[in-house]
């Protein structure tokens, strides 16, 4: 078949060819520019130990929360028929292409200590999310939730939805069909979502920084430690710049079987 095609025209190579340097000459000059006998004594620091701590235990919390509201979310939007479900999936996707400063806004604007909602929640209880972990993990939930949900959706609606009515017809709710036909049959496509989700709020700054500042073992995570160490100390940043990437690389190389080598089969 491709024989038959013909040769690939230049006019469609030599633009792929450019682009394809665009996206891999900054990644290859930041690890030639890192200082390798220096990065030891770089990833041994304090700062570093703490922000990479922080964002991973915030991120793997915020994940769970999304996993916890996202998929009866995503079900819901494959699987529930329902006047306004379209303006219900626009409303997930908006943080998608939400600049992540605005988010920041709108959740200080939200969830503020005198907020819409965070006022009343200080008064009542004493607690405000702004400038602490639990702050860093709502922003993080708020930025990761429509990853998270959009690829469930797609997972669940990939499925075959003639098992959800066999299991029906002999006699499941639909909590059951949920629970032990919906949810198995999606299970890569959820694990996928929740790792896609993870590595967004792996490397949320924006709406971070503007909604929690940048407290080191609070609310300074590694996005925002690099951004005040750059000001710094270059060769600093670079060292933690390359532990985010190395992080992105495994997140690629946890989710080649699903993403890249059924995509290569298929085609």
């Amino acid at each position: 078949m491709r024989d038959t095609l013909g040769r690939a025209p230049v006019l469609l190579v030599v633009p792929a060819a450019l682009a394809t340097l665009l996206l891999t000459v900054p990644l290859v000059a930041m690890v030639a520019a890192t200082d390798w006998p220096g990065l030891p004594e770089q990833l041994r620091s304090e700062p570093l130990r703490e922000a990479l701590w922080l964002s991973a235990m915030t991120s793997t919390v915020a994940v769970a929360v999304c996993l916890l509201l996202g998929l009866p979310l995503a079900w819901v939007l494959a699987r529930v028929e329902f006047r306004g479900r379209g303006v219900l999936r626009a409303v997930v996707t908006v943080p998608l292409v939400l600049p992540p400063v605005v988010a920041g806004i709108a959740l200080r604007t939200a969830f503020g200590r005198t907020g819409f909602l965070g006022e009343p929640l200080l008064d009542a209880t004493g607690f405000g999310f702004p400038f602490t972990t639990w702050g860093v993990v709502l922003a993080h939930v708020f930025v990761c939730m429509p990853f998270v949900v959009i690829s469930i959706e797609g997972a669940l609606r990939s499925t075959d939805p003639e098992y959800d009515a066999a299991a029906a017809t002999l006699g499941a709710t639909r909590w059951t069909t949920f629970r032990r036909v919906t949810v198995p049959l999606a299970l890569p496509g959820i694990v996928a979502g929740a790792v896609l989700g993870w590595a967004r709020s792996l490397g949320e700054f924006g709406a971070t920084i503007t909604f929690n500042g940048n407290y080191p073992g609070t609310t300074q995570t590694m996005p925002t430690l690099i951004y005040v160490t750059r000001q710094s100390d270059q060769d600093a940043a670079l060292a933690l710049s390359l532990v985010m990437l190395l992080v992105s690389v495994a997140v690629l190389l946890a989710l080649r079987d699903r993403w890249l080598g059924t995509r290569l089969a298929g085609g």
